[in-house]
């Protein structure tokens, strides 16, 4: 029946809802914060549309959804430990521009603001998966990062089911706020970035031509 309905999924999203339901959504969910180019603004509405259709039970598409968000950014908490505080240091001071000194700045706005980030995070397409590595790079305590990211995922997965789920036939116009939503937030990001190397090529530029 999903597979059906599901014209612009693509086919193992669309097999996994159609063969084991509510589950098979938490799936497809988990995998999307591992690979955030995956769809969630495809998933989520398509669960929603199937349990308006009886393909599955509406509180079971929210919590199998809300798991499958907790079990990927579980995951991602588990490689920023793995990689610790030491090999992240290495790795982000071998970038250009990057130095000692943002590390630091960036460790301490984490550890005052930590919480926030991630419960917000949850709600912010391509940060919602990455921001997970920092919190296990710090080793946030995991029963805080668990109900922050359950309670955050929750909100976040709720719209977007129950959008498809009133939405009925016409769930796939959620898309399309998405989209418009999702380009704000990476020229934000973009802005950001070339904010911040403006700022430090500006700075070392003095020096280098006092050397030449």
């Amino acid at each position: 029946m999903i597979e059906s309905i599901g014209n612009t999924a693509p086919g193992w999203i669309t097999g996994l809802m159609d063969t084991l339901g509510a589950p098979g959504a938490g799936l497809a969910i988990a995998a999307e914060n591992l690979f955030p180019p995956l769809p969630s603004e495809v998933i989520l509405p398509l669960a929603g549309f199937a349990a308006s259709r009886g393909g599955m039970q509406l509180s079971a598409a929210l919590a199998w959804t809300t798991l499958g968000s907790v079990t990927g950014a579980l995951a991602l908490y588990g490689v920023g430990a793995l990689l610790g505080r030491e090999r992240t240091v290495a790795i982000a001071s071998k970038l250009p521009l990057v130095r000692g000194s943002d590390i630091a700045k960036t460790e301490r706005w984490f550890q005052r603001h930590g919480t926030k980030a991630v419960f917000l995070g949850r709600m912010i397409p391509l940060f919602r998966s990455l921001v997970s590595i920092p919190a296990g790079v710090e080793r946030m305590p995991i029963p805080v990062f668990l109900a922050l990211t359950a309670l955050g995922s929750l909100i976040w997965n709720s719209i977007f089911v129950l959008a498809g789920y009133l939405l009925g036939e016409n769930w796939e116009e959620v898309t399309g706020y998405v989209d418009v939503y999702s380009k704000v937030v990476l020229v934000a990001a973009a802005v950001a970035v070339l904010g911040f190397v403006s700022v430090r090529v500006s700075r070392r530029g003095p020096g280098l031509r006092r050397r030449g």
